[in-house]
């Protein structure tokens, strides 16, 4: 039996507002959503507005078991609010209102005595575009007993500097293929192969674990000096919004909960390839799903 771990998640919480539909989402919330699922008792530190869209994200949370004791509100800044355009391969670019509530997440000492106690503290790089979270997360990194940094690169909102920081806290980075080339050739990579990259910013950093994805070509993770690879799975992409984070919460749920490296990261590339083929960043998707995309022989006599 896979032992119960905690994990806690900061950073954006917001509404994606689709040409159709809104729907709940933020980096930081999708992968909790993920980890939740995933079996692992998952906290929440953010900010929303005095409004209705706050009391619709909390009741979310809670309906998710994600504890959200740590968001607090903020009578003067809405709650986050995305505008996503898809492109016709449901690829997704976002317009972020700013200044939203969760650019204003005050440290209180509720914040800290979690994230001392948690396994892991994911945080990303969005967060740190207004003074007030950046501070508040740069105090909290040194209360975690394991950091993990989820790139989310979002021009305007990063820096050549920002990036540096962030990376030399982290001990487990996650990039998507165009983030990793792009801080790479940042931090002076004349690499042109992903491998070869992916191994320049494991010296560069503190890293033991870096994982990059591929979108539909799955995924290479570095666990403990060694490689692994999943090469993807086929899926009619709906949209890509969450995909990623999905991705993130799987495989950091099944390695902290001692899955093997191998397995964590197959089981980690098809849940994110099962979000990517139904609409919205968090689709419940059971085990049983999972497992019969990954062999739908498996369970066969």
């Amino acid at each position: 039996m896979s032992k119960k771990v905690k994990a806690v998640c900061f950073g954006e919480v917001l509404f994606d507002v689709f040409p159709d539909k809104e729907r709940i989402g933020g980096a930081p919330l999708n992968v909790a959503s993920r980890l939740s699922s995933m079996g692992v008792e998952t906290e929440m530190i953010s900010k929303v507005g005095n409004d209705e869209k706050a009391a619709q994200l909390l009741e979310y949370l809670s309906s998710r078991g994600i504890a959200s004791s740590n968001i607090t509100k903020d009578p003067q800044h809405p709650t986050g609010m995305v505008q996503v355009s898809l492109s016709g391969s449901g690829s997704a670019t976002y317009e972020i209102t700013y200044p939203s509530a969760w650019d204003k997440i005050e440290l209180t000492e509720g914040m800290i005595n979690s994230v001392k106690k948690a396994d892991a503290f994911i945080f990303g790089s969005l967060v740190c575009r207004d003074e007030v979270s950046r501070r508040s997360l740069f105090e909290l990194i040194p209360k975690a007993r394991y950091r993990v940094l989820d790139f989310n690169l979002r021009p305007p909102h990063y820096s050549e500097d920002l990036i540096r920081e962030l990376i030399m806290h982290a001990e487990f980075i996650k990039f998507n293929d165009d983030e990793l080339f792009e801080i790479a050739a940042m931090l002076g990579s004349k690499y042109n192969s992903l491998e070869q990259n992916l191994l320049f910013m494991a010296v560069k950093s503190n890293a033991k674990t870096i994982c990059v994805t591929k979108g539909r070509h799955g995924a290479v993770l570095l666990h403990e000096k060694k490689l692994y690879y999943n090469s993807g799975y086929k899926v009619k992409v709906k949209d890509t919004v969450g995909a990623g984070d999905s991705f993130l919460g799987t495989l950091l749920a099944k390695l902290l909960q001692g899955t093997e490296p191998q397995a964590a990261l197959d089981t980690a590339c098809a849940v994110g390839a099962l979000v990517a083929g139904k609409e919205g960043a968090n689709p419940i998707l059971s085990e049983a799903t999972i497992n019969s995309f990954i062999d739908p022989y498996k369970n066969e006599d």
